[in-house]
């Protein structure tokens, strides 16, 4: 399968229209062999730098909400008017820069098994993430 027919069919499935600026979309997220992470702004920057293709804000936030509704993206809150994307997917940790603003992965070798001492009546817990903040000294 061409990574073109990949695109168009993560687009169609998240309910997703395929425009010539979708699948710029899923190009610059999909068709790479490292994994990053991004805010939607970061994304329309490289998207314009990279690519060399104007695409709407509005366009390129709906796209990445739905590709995260669709479990393809992953969302990593910072505060409350701050959220990253994430093209890993797998339970992982993260180390977040609050100088530098940039957000990297943390190996689960590098972090010894979260112990959580409750729970909530009702659920259970699905998965444990580790958010660790770090500023100069």
């Amino acid at each position: 399968m061409t990574n073109n027919s990949i695109f168009l069919n993560k687009l169609r499935s998240s309910g997703l229209r395929p425009t010539k600026q979708r699948l710029k979309i899923c190009e610059v997220l999909f068709d790479t062999e490292k994994t990053f992470h991004f805010t939607v702004n970061d994304l329309v920057k490289i998207i314009d730098e990279k690519m060399n293709e104007k695409i709407s804000l509005a366009t390129v936030y709906n796209t990445v909400h739905a590709f995260h509704k669709k479990g393809y993206l992953k969302e990593i809150s910072i505060n409350s008017d701050k959220s990253y994307f994430d093209t890993n997917t797998k339970i992982h940790h993260h180390f977040y820069d609050n100088n530098t603003k940039e957000l990297t992965d943390i190996s689960d070798d590098q972090v010894e098994k979260v112990k959580i001492n409750t729970s909530l009546p009702g659920k259970k817990i699905t998965s444990v993430e580790v958010l660790v903040r770090v500023e100069n000294k």
